[in-house]
């Protein structure tokens, strides 16, 4: 998180480095992005820079938490509203959610997608940290009867997130096409695809 020198600084100053990480965290992939851009499109010297954050890691991590909390602020919390939502009902709202999100802050939702298709250690061990309340969902809803205890958790949520963050894209933003798709991925999953004889 930033250094203290940081929060020192004014809120005009704040914001712009702020947003700056957000031009550059949008275009290119965690491993791809540049503190030198950050900093250019920030317009601060590359040693102020160092006075606030530590590293590439530092500014990304003060970034998610910014845009978790403005992205709550506009969604609101989900789970609170519904705590008996099975977990493939509470995914098809999350994509409701992703589109809500992205005509609001496109830039976030292509932060949420270069994040899930990044191959760093670093997001790895973020997306492992915000997937374990949707595990937690799996878990439950095996408990409920809803999933089939032989599921893997860890494999089932890996390819909902894929799915549903990379969709967005590859659906060119059509909202229909996108939940229609969405719908479909959920549905083929809940019913499996191999036909049994017998």
């Amino acid at each position: 998180m930033p250094k203290s020198t940081f929060f020192n600084l004014s809120d005009d100053k704040k914001e712009r480095i702020f947003d700056a990480a957000v031009q550059e965290f949008s275009k290119r992939r965690f491993s791809d992005a540049s503190i030198n851009q950050i900093i250019k499109n920030a317009g601060i010297p590359k040693g102020s820079f160092y006075q606030y954050f530590a590293d590439k890691e530092d500014i990304y991590l003060y970034m998610v938490e910014k845009i978790s909390k403005e992205s709550h602020e506009i969604l609101g919390d989900r789970e609170a509203l519904n705590p008996d939502a099975g977990f493939l009902e509470t995914i098809i709202q999350r994509a409701k959610d992703t589109l809500k999100l992205g005509k609001q802050r496109p830039d976030y939702t292509k932060i949420g997608v270069l994040m899930v298709v990044d191959n760093s250690a670093f997001t790895f061990q973020l997306l492992k940290a915000s997937s374990q309340k949707h595990i937690e969902m799996i878990e439950r809803d095996k408990q409920r009867g809803l999933i089939k205890p032989e599921i893997d958790s860890g494999v089932l949520i890996k390819l909902i997130h894929i799915y549903v963050y990379n969709e967005y894209l590859y659906s060119g933003f059509d909202e229909n096409l996108y939940l229609k798709k969405v719908e479909s991925a959920v549905q083929i999953i809940k019913q499996g695809i191999v036909v049994h004889q017998d």
